[in-house]
């Protein structure tokens, strides 16, 4: 069979998820024929995917989060307005999706929570079967058991998800632990898609705390934290061309730029993790037995820290409070039975997307 990918190019998580994806169809004798992914002004796309993937690579612009003044959270208000003066833009894009599809001769298109792919699909009549991937969907699932009270902004979220899978068969829904499916909403829960390069991994305990940040504004959390505890190491993922490759702020601390290679390699070898509370990355570490501290910058990492949470993985916060990571890791247990479900991923996954009807 033949497919066609859709990704949006916010954040890491969606974009080593269709890595994956193609790798795993490629070894099942079926082809990725055309790579779609989401363009902002704020975000360039990683040299690990554009490297990484064997399907051509096509960009488009796509509707993404305004940092606020501190590079922390998401301004919500700068978003709407910024999206808004940039419409004409983005009308073009669901025209290059649509005309892609169309003339791809794919048999599946797989979109990993893009918007503009809903878009295409919700305006345009395209014959070719879409199903959505991603852990979001799982937030609207029956029996998923979000404290809706607790996180108001979450029925925006949904309203969100359901733009992005309008005219989807059905919905892959990327979880911590295995769920029945919901047959009204379209959800199949299936394993988090973590690439090959974790899966072979043999984690090691070393001396060092590693985290990663999307908006670098958390930095000044972490220099705070740094200035009380100097004799910590601490090894900070970021997205800032600012500072190169590696910002060294003492013999103790560094700034790393964003390489997929180097984050496995620290992933593999700290005593723990801290986070902004991306899906993605929660789940290495997960799957590596590395306790966890997550900061999130906005109500989906709020719903996956409250997912994560409770399932023992960690401790959350509202800035990176690394003695809050410190004490948990103290009495902290790996979780061997996630393990088992991600390595379940493959065939769990594959299975669904070649039974598309």
């Amino acid at each position: 069979m033949k497919y066609l990918f859709i990704v949006q190019g916010e954040g890491r998580g969606h974009l080593t998820q269709a890595m994956t994806l193609e790798r795993l169809l490629i070894g099942r004798g079926h082809e990725v024929v055309l790579m779609m992914v989401g363009r902002s002004p704020q975000r360039t796309l990683p040299d690990f995917f554009v490297k990484g993937v064997s399907a051509p690579v096509v960009q488009f612009e796509s509707m993404n989060f305004m940092p606020s003044s501190s590079n922390r959270r998401p301004d919500m208000l700068k978003t709407v307005v910024f999206n808004s003066l940039e419409l004409h833009k983005f009308f073009p894009s669901v025209h290059t999706i649509r005309d892609a599809v169309r003339s791809s001769g794919a048999d599946v298109v797989v979109n990993f929570y893009e918007l503009m792919a809903g878009m295409a699909y919700f305006f345009y009549e395209i014959n070719v079967p879409m199903v959505c991937i991603g852990h979001q969907y799982l937030f609207m699932h029956k029996d998923f058991g979000l404290p809706r009270e607790k996180y108001p902004a979450s029925h925006a979220l949904d309203m969100f998800s359901k733009l992005t899978s309008a005219g989807t068969v059905k919905h892959l829904a990327l979880s911590f632990r295995e769920m029945p499916e919901d047959v009204k909403h379209k959800i199949v829960v299936v394993p988090p898609l973590l690439r090959p390069e974790v899966l072979s991994l043999e984690p090691e305990k070393g001396d060092y705390i590693l985290g990663y940040m999307l908006n670098a504004g958390f930095s000044e959390d972490v220099l705070e934290w740094h200035a009380g505890n100097p004799d910590v190491q601490l090894r900070f993922f970021w997205d800032n061309r600012d500072h190169g490759t590696v910002h060294r702020v003492d013999d103790t601390l560094s700034f790393h730029m964003i390489d997929d290679k180097e984050f496995l390699r620290q992933m593999r070898g700290c005593a723990a993790y801290a986070s902004t509370a991306g899906f993605e990355s929660v789940c290495e570490a997960m799957y590596l037995g590395k306790p966890i501290l997550m900061v999130p910058s906005h109500i989906e990492q709020e719903i996956n820290a409250f997912d994560a949470v409770r399932s023992g993985a960690g401790v959350t916060c509202d800035r990176f409070d690394l003695d809050r990571l410190i004490e948990f890791a103290g009495s902290f247990e790996r979780n061997d039975g996630f393990a088992e479900w991600v390595r379940s991923a493959s065939s769990r996954i594959i299975k669904e997307l070649e039974n598309v009807r």
